[in-house]
């Protein structure tokens, strides 16, 4: 943690004080909150990113989400706002250090500790899927470990704010991100909380092994993988990985979503079994290799084909009659390791030579193409849009062809389909419907979208409504086609919400959740409410301001005092009367001293006194003389 170079306030409120970590899309920083008087985190994203309305649109929604998370293994979002143009998310600062710092420092970890943390974090995953929130960028960067041990899960919901093709070609943590991608982000498809259960399951794996399943020169390369190559059985890189650990890691990142655990809690429960020394769930997966390599290894020999994969664990693999002798697997096993000795020999004698074998783009979209070329060292030339029954921005053919050499540098011209004779779905009607509801729908059968914001919302339809799409429903589009949201936005008016008789933090959840912001807080004594409470606040709860308006605050500072006033020589009822002006209760006795005939009714002692400083809501004792005066006894002594 470094001091900030340039100290910066964000919103008149958030001062930053040094720089946590740098990340592929944001800095984390420390942060002073000066009008709670705490200590923050504020996570700043790069300028680059607010360019985009889409994204912008995308973030506000994901951090309200963000922020309704409550749960002990999640760190909370207090707040988020933008600045001069950069957008900017307020949590709760961790004590702490990060997952990947911890793996970095000790290599592998203990099983039973990193079954545990696997545990707390698939709680977190578990709770946030519950509440419609997939996380999408589970990785050991984003799990915070505490001095006192406990996992906290960060950064929910802020990967969806990003596109995923675009997020391949970004520099700086995106590397990391492509490591722990499920098989369904790495091809740009709908994804829900079981691609959760896969990177969790990647980051289970580095705990036990040190190191992850897949690495490449390129984020490209690495996502590939994870979706044509089967990960090595931990044990391969540690050979002290229990059976019941590396079986739970296997079935959490099999290739088929529905091979895998069916929710984080699943993934939860048989990670609890292991802890406890108990059998889990999850088969064992060594079994498979041996059976599956070596049919697959000798066909792939007779074929002259490339070395083939390990398959991803079966699930019914306690059902299968037969295993063929451990000896056929480990000769397959040889014999894979020496050809692909021989491969990576070729492989760094080509790159060292100066030339690349350009790569396969067709078939592939524009977006993927052009990363995948830039990774390798290649420009893209010249593109030139053609008739085709692709799907629009599909690559036909590339010059030069797959497979031969080219230089470094080399432009790459790229002949892409523009979807006129491409497959045609109608457009579903989305109308009314809320905007996730609405992007997956169009998502499903291979449309995007684009978003854009209501001027006005006389219906009175909650936020994130669809309430126009474009084209219509019905209408019949090639796939990939961009069909335009018209969605309800931040309403232009709020409504102050009533914060009289909260803490001050409360209150300041309060008004955030209602776009709002803690202006200045003042204090001043109550009778009513306890110190501490707010008071009072203006513009007052019920009132329409602004988004983003600043609320003020009075806070208790606890009962007041009063100064007694002196009752004495008053009737009864003017005392009373002045005292409960005052705010004191007031306890009327019959004096016994200082009554005459002329003060019958009359207060003649109080307590406490006239002058007296006491508490608001004190009694005062007052003497009132009888009616009757007291008898009084005389005595006479007769001389004896």
């Amino acid at each position: 943690m470094e001091p900030v170079a340039e100290p910066r306030i964000f919103s008149d409120r958030y001062e930053l004080t040094h720089l946590i970590a740098r990340g592929g899309m944001a800095q984390v920083y420390r942060a002073h909150d000066r009008l709670l008087d705490r200590i923050v985190a504020l996570k700043v994203l790069f300028a680059e990113l607010s360019v985009d309305p889409t994204f912008v649109e995308r973030f506000k929604r994901e951090a309200q989400a963000a922020a309704r998370l409550s749960h002990p293994n999640i760190v909370p979002v207090f707040d988020w706002g933008e600045d001069a143009g950069t957008y900017f998310i307020v949590m709760e600062h961790i004590d702490g250090e990060p997952l990947s710092t911890t793996i970095k420092e000790a290599g592998s970890l203990p099983p039973t500790r990193a079954a545990i943390i696997a545990a707390n974090v698939a709680a977190a995953l578990s709770y946030a899927h519950r509440h419609g929130v997939v996380h999408r960028d589970v990785k050991p960067g984003n799990v915070l470990l505490t001095a006192d041990g406990l996992v906290k899960v960060t950064d929910f919901g802020i990967a969806r704010a990003v596109n995923t093709e675009e997020g391949l070609t970004q520099q700086g943590s995106v590397m990391g991100t492509a490591t722990y991608f499920s098989p369904e982000q790495a091809e740009g498809a709908t994804v829900d909380s079981r691609s959760d259960v896969y990177s969790l399951g990647i980051v289970f794996y580095e705990m036990l092994t040190g190191r992850p399943p897949f690495t490449g020169d390129s984020p490209v390369a690495v996502a590939s993988k994870h979706v044509r190559d089967a990960a090595p059985l931990p044990r391969t890189f540690n050979p002290e990985v229990p059976a019941g650990a590396e079986a739970i890691t296997m079935m959490a990142i099999a290739k088929n979503p529905g091979a895998r655990y069916q929710s984080a809690d699943d993934m939860r429960a048989d990670l609890l079994r292991f802890v406890d020394g108990k059998p889990v769930v999850a088969e064992d997966p060594t079994a498979a290799v041996a059976d599956v390599s070596a049919t697959t290894m000798m066909d792939s020999v007779n074929a002259t084909q490339a070395v083939p994969v390990f398959p991803g664990p079966r699930t019914d693999l306690a059902r299968r009659k037969s295993r063929r002798p451990l000896w056929i697997a480990l000769i397959v096993v040889a014999i894979l390791a020496l050809i692909g000795a021989g491969i990576g020999y070729a492989a760094s004698r080509s790159k060292t030579g100066g030339s690349l074998t350009m790569p396969a783009v067709t078939g592939k979209s524009l977006s993927q193409a052009t990363a995948e070329l830039k990774a390798d060292g290649l420009q893209v030339g010249t593109v030139t849009l053609t008739d085709s029954n692709q799907p629009a921005n599909t690559v036909l053919s590339s010059n030069p062809a797959a497979g031969l050499p080219v230089a470094r540098g080399t432009r790459v011209e790229l002949t892409v389909s523009n979807g006129s004779g491409a497959e045609k779905v109608p457009v579903p009607n989305v109308q009314n419907e809320d905007v996730s509801a609405a992007e997956a729908k169009l998502q499903t059968i291979g449309l995007t979208f684009k978003i854009v914001t209501a001027t006005s919302n006389p219906n009175n339809l909650a936020v994130n409504t669809v309430v126009s799409q474009d084209p219509l429903a019905g209408t019949r589009v090639a796939k990939g086609s961009s069909v335009t949201l018209t969605i309800i936005g931040q309403p232009t008016t709020v409504t102050v919400p009533s914060v009289v008789g909260v803490s001050v933090s409360q209150a300041g959840s309060l008004l955030g959740s209602a776009n709002l912001s803690v202006g200045s807080t003042s204090t001043a004594c109550s009778n009513s409410y306890a110190k501490g409470l707010v008071t009072a606040s203006s513009p007052a709860g019920g009132t329409s301001v602004n988004p983003g308006t600043a609320v003020n605050l009075t806070v208790s500072s606890g009962s007041c005092q009063v100064i007694v006033q002196s009752v004495i020589g008053m009737s009864q009822g003017s005392a009373t009367s002045t005292l409960q002006g005052q705010g004191l209760n007031v306890a009327a006795v019959t004096a016994t001293q200082g009554c005459t005939p002329s003060n019958v009714g009359a207060v003649v002692s109080q307590s406490p006194s006239g002058g007296v400083s006491v508490g608001a809501g004190s009694t005062v004792t007052i003497g009132v003389c009888p009616a009757t005066p007291p008898t009084t006894t005389t005595t006479t002594t007769v001389p004896g």
